[in-house]
Formats: structure tokens, sequence, C-alpha cells
């Protein structure tokens, strides 16, 4: 495969080299008379060149680098762009480079001005984490995100895991609480407390289960197979340090089952002798009282049972977009996690806040978005994201999300906290003694008074991403 620029003379190198075959010649290193002061020197002009003629800047490049504007660097071709410049700063890149790259992180090629200081990476594509097949014949699948690859999310860390139709997680439990979203598809999930209490349900796509840590449990996929994305609450979380039903049988001496289980020794003789993690598996049968298997402390259920059918909920729908929230007032044995599930239509953005309890955990579902992350006391940085990008910003940092692109974005957005709530920077504005405000912004009476009093969540804008650049309005 051709990366475009990724060609010609660079570096001293001038490929594609001459091919040779024979006996190695040459020497791997040079002779002494190569040192500074004594190897001729290349001439001031005329010499090799790092000029990128003709470069070509994209709508909104040449307006001043303050406003921050979004450049859409996909109309940028190769070779002249896309160019690393906002309004007066900046230069061009001759390269090496890869284009792909920029096109999807043009706040960070091209960042604002107002980006300043050092702020910890924020995303991490999953797209970019290593998959971990399932032992079946293409059974499945599961690539994770943890502190290995985004050091900076210490509180979360999430899975994306996919189940062919009929597949299995295997039986297992974590040391982690375990929340989870249906991206695809459908799962049957079953799991035992304590108590001895059992649940069982079928959950589709938008809905949510969580397991407390410790309870174990297993995930089947329904017949048209399933996709989901599991968020746990620590972030040095590791999927393949997850405790499984099969090593424990292979690791605990057979006397001792046998034992345990009241059975002969030969009743181990066709146990698993590798772990099945995600393995092929029976339908499941569409009766699913037939698997709802209880002791005398009964079944769990309502506000004891693992599951929200979230998927049946109503949007709250506002100008510029939808959300929805999940938190332990509606869902209450997931006591540690709180979630949003927000749609922004094109140019709309999640208003500026911050969260007071507890760093966020985000996930792009659909679309593409820019976050610009405020970090005490003047640092911030901006990063872009698109669908299966995680994004992950520390308690009380101040952020939005923009709709960067054409269509829709959906996100979720996680909390560990008792209710999902933030920080409005607009409602604070609006709720603080008027004269406070101006003398320490220097706003105008006209700009205060047009801030509802209400916290907004969503605010619309103009889907033309620069057009301030031409004279119009962002909103």
């Amino acid at each position: 495969m051709q990366y475009e620029d990724n060609m010609g003379a660079v570096g001293g190198v001038d490929p594609p080299i001459p091919t040779y075959t024979g006996a190695p010649v040459g020497n791997l290193r040079g002779p002494t008379n190569l040192q500074g002061g004594l190897a001729s020197r290349p001439p001031v002009s005329g010499g090799a060149s790092a000029v990128v003629p003709d470069p070509e800047l994209v709508n909104g490049q040449e307006a001043d680098a303050n406003l921050g504007l979004y450049l859409d660097f996909n109309s940028a071709e190769y070779p002249n762009g896309p160019q690393p410049i906002r309004g007066t700063l900046g230069a061009t890149d001759p390269g090496p480079r890869t284009y792909e790259y920029e096109k999807l992180n043009p706040d960070t090629y091209a960042p604002p001005s107002t980006d300043s200081g050092t702020v910890p990476q924020a995303m991490w594509p999953l797209g970019l984490s290593h998959n971990l097949f399932g032992s079946g014949e293409e059974s499945g699948w599961a690539r994770q995100q943890n502190q290995d690859v985004l050091p900076v999310a210490t509180a979360m860390a999430g899975v994306d895991m996919r189940l062919a139709p009929n597949a299995y997680r295997e039986l297992h439990w974590h040391t982690s609480g375990e929340w989870a979203l249906v991206l695809k598809g459908g799962v049957r999930v079953a799991a035992i407390d304590e108590n001895g209490a059992t649940f069982v349900d079928d959950v589709t796509e938008g809905d949510v289960w969580f397991f407390p840590q410790g309870v174990p449990h297993s995930l089947q996929a329904l017949h048209e197979g399933a996709e989901f994305l599991l968020i746990f609450d620590s972030g040095t979380f590791s999927e393949q340090e997850t405790f499984l039903a099969t090593e424990m049988i292979m690791r605990t001496p057979v006397s001792v089952w046998a034992k345990d289980l009241q059975t002969d020794v030969s009743s181990f003789d066709y146990t698993p002798t590798a772990e099945k993690y995600i393995f092929n598996g029976t339908p499941a049968p569409a009766n699913i009282s037939e698997q709802n298997i209880t002791s005398s402390a009964g079944a769990l259920w309502g506000p004891t049972g693992y599951t929200y059918h979230w998927s049946q909920q109503e949007f709250h729908n506002t100008t510029g977009g939808s959300v929805k929230y999940l938190d332990p007032l509606t869902f209450p044995v997931a006591d540690t996690f709180s979630a949003a599930l927000v749609v922004l239509e094109p140019g709309a953005m999640r208003e500026v806040h911050w969260h007071t309890t507890s760093d966020e955990w985000s996930y792009f579902l659909q679309g593409s978005a820019r976050i610009t992350v405020y970090q005490a006391p003047a640092a911030s940085a901006t990063f872009d994201y698109t669908a299966g990008d995680v994004a992950y910003i520390q308690m009380a940092n101040g952020h939005y999300i923009e709709n960067t692109g054409p269509d829709d974005v959906v996100f979720l957005e996680v909390l560990q906290a008792k209710q999902f709530s933030d920080v409005s920077a607009a409602q604070w504005l609006a709720l603080t003694p008027r004269q406070i405000v101006k003398d320490t912004l220097n706003l105008t009476d006209a700009v205060l008074d047009a801030i509802p009093r209400e916290k907004t969540i969503i605010k619309p804008g103009n889907p033309n991403m620069t057009a301030i650049a031409g004279g119009g309005q962002n909103y």
C-alpha cells in the first residue's frame, strides 16, 4: 500500500534504491573525515530543498488562529495539503507524513492558538488496540483500552467485544464492576449473586447491564450475534486478567472438584484443557424461562436486577440534539455508574461544562467531533474524535464536545458517580451576580442578558464550521 507523500528523497535516501543481489559489499561505518570541520559543507542556497510549492489551505485556515475554527482537511489534496498552518502561525510540512492521520486529527496537526501548555493525551482509537480472537472458529473477538495505551485514564477502562451468533463469553467474573451498552444485536445475560439469587435476561441494542465486582456471569449472543461496549471501574483493568471457569477447573486438583461436586473423578475426564474465552455454542432457547433456575434465594428482578432496557427510554429532545441519562436513581444496582447518551446535530455542541466528582470516559458511536480540554491553571489541548474513539477527561477539567461533521454525532458519557451531573459554564455565568462577571470578564449586559438561567446541555450551531471566517455566525 502506498501512502502518498511517503515516497521520494528524504533523510539522505532517494528510494527506490537499486536492486542488489550477491555478496554483501561496502562498510557499515563511514570514514572519520566526514566529521564536522573536516567534511565538505552543503551550499547555503541552491541545495536540498524543504520548500513546499503552492501550499493548499482549506476554508478557515487563514482566519485568526484565536478563533480556533474547525478545519476540514478532507478537501486538501496531495502533494500541497493539508498544511499545519493557522492564521499567521505554523509553516508548511514537506514530510515524511501520513495524510490520513492529519485529516483525522486536524486540531492536533494545526491546533487553535488557544491551546497552551501540556495536557495529557485524551484520545485513544480502539482501532489501534490489539484484537484478541476467540478460541472458536469465527466466534468473536475483543479489544481494549486501559492505562497501557491511555495513561491518563486512571479510573475507567473499556472493552469492545464481538460475539458471533450464539457464541459465548465463557463463565467468568472480575475484580472490577462491569457496565455495558449493547451496540449491535442481542445478548442473553445470566448471573448469580453471593446469596444464590439468580438472574437471566435478554438485552438488545441500546440496553445496559451491570455486574458488580466478583459476581459470576455469562454472556451469549442471540441468533443474530452481538457487539457491545464494556466499561470497568479501574483504569488498569485487563481483559486478559479475568477469572475464568475453565481455568478454575484446570488449576484446582481433580480430587478437590470431585469432592466439591460430590461426583466420581471420571466426571472430569473431558473437561477443557484450555480456556474457551469466546466460543461457539448451542443456540439459546427462545423461551427464556427454560434457563431460569432458582434456589430458595429466588430470582433477582426490578431494582436488584442486573439489566436496564435503556433502548425503551425516550430521549430528552432540545434544540440541537437529544440526550438521556441513566444513573443509580433509575438503575440502582449500578451504584457507582452514571451515563448519558447524547446525539448532536451538525454544528451543535455539548455545552462547556465539567464534572465535580468524577472523571469522564466517553465513547463515540457515530460521526465526528472535537473536544478542547482546559486544565488548571493555564493549559488546554484540542483533540479530534471519530466513531470507535475513546475520550477521557479528568475530574474538574473544563471541556465541550462539538459536532464537526455533516451528520449527527452520537456518543456515550460515563461517570463514576451516584448521579449524572455537571456544572454548566454558561449557567454559572448567568447565575453569578452580574457585576462580578462584568468586572472579571469584561462581558456586556447584552451578552449576559442572553444567557439562559436554566442548563441547556446542548447548544445549537451553524453546520458551516467556518462561517465566521466569511462574516457569518457559528450559532
